[in-house]
């Protein structure tokens, strides 16, 4: 039995990682109908990261929001909003749709399918998922698909930190997922967001590291 402090639990294990890209859709850029400042930016190093992850054979999941105009099954602070009929993110519209250059191909989102819990499939290993609120785990098929996967390591990017992935990485702790934020490829980063998250074990690595890590550094 090894002495007490000797186990590693927080290490990344990159070659059994999955990169989740969170909310990345069109209204949530720049021009978009709900901008988040610092998405567009960031969209760069999204697509860096999700061709390395793709080249390394490595999962990757889209997790999307899906508002339906009307609804209330929203996450409180947009519920009255989405209620009173505003369209964000609303299903068919291209402001709901992930940017091309995060795809492989050119791929329109299948909101009924999604909305109702489904995967929706990419390419091999690269799928996306809706989520009807700020985690990725909740209720949605989320830890199931990555323990099928094999996966015990997810590395987090996306739009935007104080919300969905920073729900999304606590949640992941809380499921003994080893956790990984690219703080350059997440929207509305502050230090102390990121000094929040690395008290919990999230690891705090750039793109390029990442990359060179899964093999798949940038040339």
């Amino acid at each position: 039995m090894g002495e007490a402090g000797s186990h590693d639990y927080l290490s990344p294990r990159f070659g059994s990682s999955a990169l989740l890209l969170i909310d990345v859709q069109n209204d949530f850029l720049d021009d978009g109908a709900a901008p988040v400042a610092g998405t567009t930016g960031i969209l760069a190093h999204l697509g860096a990261l999700a061709a390395g992850y793709r080249s390394a054979g490595l999962p990757v999941v889209h997790v999307v929001r899906l508002y339906e105009p009307g609804d209330s099954d929203v996450d409180p602070v947009r519920r009255e909003l989405v209620e009173s009929g505003a369209e964000i993110v609303a299903p068919g519209t291209v402001g709901s749709e992930i940017p091309a250059a995060l795809l492989p191909h050119p791929t329109a989102l299948e909101p009924s399918a999604l909305r109702s819990g489904e995967v929706q499939h990419v390419a091999d290993n690269e799928i996306i998922l809706f989520k009807p609120r700020w985690s990725a785990f909740h209720r949605t098929v989320l830890e199931a698909w990555l323990r099928a996967a094999s996966v015990d390591t997810v590395v987090v990017a996306g739009c935007n930190l104080p919300n969905c992935p920073r729900a999304t990485l606590f949640d992941a702790t809380e499921r003994d997922f080893r956790t990984v934020l690219a703080p350059d490829a997440v929207s509305q980063v502050s230090s102390e967001r990121l000094a929040d998250l690395s008290a919990i074990g999230v690891q705090l690595l750039s793109v390029d590291t990442i990359l060179d890590r899964i093999g798949a550094g940038r040339s």
